[in-house]
């Protein structure tokens, strides 16, 4: 082939590309062709690597155009300057989302011609580094909206927190909430019921972020209109009307996990149902400690669920602990979780209740998570603590 024919067929070959011609570009490739560099960063240098890149270009462009600016052929090589317009406007490419922006890029085109068919391809400029910068601010983008997002959901569940802590003679109640950054669903209440009783409730929505503190909300609200309309005495059945009900309103990939008791403050009793949350654990005197032990699922999980129902005791002297996983599923460096017996055994050696148990578990996770711990979920303590006589 002349050299004019080597040029012309390198022009014809960038051109096939910019269009995304891949018949053309097929015909003009050598069996063996070879491309130097890179399109995208998935891209292979055989004829498939090099078809697959312009593809991708072609699926996320249009109005693509090629301006030849300069071209010199010596031997079997040619040498092109040109521009290339496209507008990002149909596709993800670099991982960049349709922006609608025009894209100009100015490389230089080597091309290797053996036997009239393109063998290797090498080039250089400008590429597309514009979409390097779009990717940057699409990105910043990004996390400034998961930022706002975290930050509405925290309000979200902060505010769904009850405000006042009842009072009630003989008793104390201590609530704790720290919350990780990535916002979690935990979620606990306190409410008046009738005959002088008290409903609480420590719960758990599935995920982060809004959707698990917009669930925590329909749930914790869900329990208490639920147990003051009925007035029932039975947190099992309170239970399972909540989950019929939140089964409807909820994704099918959510659900929560709660623990509802009622308490009757003169006699200690506490009734207790449990829909798959972490077992409270009560201590008793100064030594022994067990858990509040009943099964039943999630809630807005499954329908037609039985949710089973047991009582405890408490007697003067004696507490109970509520939380949440956030707790009991901290990891040290070794990736080792604290776990509910190391939960138990301080409980059995500790005798602080209240705020000083709290202060008390909280140093002794950081000491078991060690420095530069970053919080995986949000850790809940709700404690009930019946004054000794």
């Amino acid at each position: 082939m002349s050299v004019e024919e080597n040029m012309a067929l390198a022009r014809r070959f960038l051109e096939s590309q910019v269009k995304g011609d891949l018949e053309a570009m097929d015909e003009m490739m050598a069996p063996d062709f070879v491309g130097h560099t890179k399109l995208l960063p998935d891209q292979q240098p055989d004829r498939e690597g090099q078809k697959w890149a312009y593809a991708q270009f072609s699926a996320a462009t249009s109005n693509a155009s090629i301006d030849f600016e300069d071209q010199i052929a010596a031997g079997d090589k040619v040498v092109t300057r040109f521009i290339v317009h496209a507008t990002h406007d149909r596709g993800e490419l670099m991982g960049v989302a349709p922006s609608g922006k025009e894209l100009v890029y100015m490389p230089i085109g080597i091309h290797r011609i053996e036997g009239g068919k393109i063998a290797e391809q090498w080039g250089g400029g400008t590429g597309l580094s514009e979409l390097r910068g779009l990717r940057l601010e699409q990105e910043e983008r990004e996390r400034e909206r998961v930022e706002q997002e975290l930050r509405v959901a925290r309000r979200i569940q902060q505010a769904s927190l009850p405000k006042v802590v009842p009072r009630l003679e003989g008793w104390q109640i201590f609530p704790y909430y720290w919350p990780a950054r990535e916002v979690g669903g935990d979620f606990y209440d306190f409410f008046e019921l009738v005959d002088d009783r008290v409903g609480v409730v420590v719960g758990d929505a599935t995920g982060k972020g809004m959707p698990a503190a917009l669930v925590a909300e329909a749930t914790s609200n869900m329990l208490r209109a639920v147990a003051q309309a009925l007035g029932s005495s039975s947190p099992s059945e309170i239970l399972a009307r909540v989950n019929e009900t939140l089964l409807a309103r909820i994704p099918p990939n959510m659900f929560a996990t709660c623990f509802y008791a009622i308490l009757e403050p003169k006699s200690g009793r506490l009734h207790y149902a449990n829909a798959g949350h972490n077992l409270p654990c009560c201590r008793h005197g100064e030594r022994q400690t067990d858990e509040l032990v009943a099964r039943g699922m999630p809630l807005g999980l499954m329908p037609g669920m039985d949710y089973e129902e047991k009582e405890a005791v408490l007697a003067p002297g004696d507490c109970a602990l509520f939380y949440t996983d956030g707790l009991i599923e901290a990891h040290n460096p070794q990736g080792e979780m604290y776990g509910t017996p190391r939960l138990r055994n301080l409980l059995s050696e500790r005798p602080e209740g209240g705020t000083g148990l709290h202060a008390t578990l909280m140093k002794e996770l950081e000491r078991f998570t060690g420095e530069g711990w970053e919080q995986e979920d949000d850790v809940t303590l709700l404690t009930l603590e019946r004054s000794a006589a």
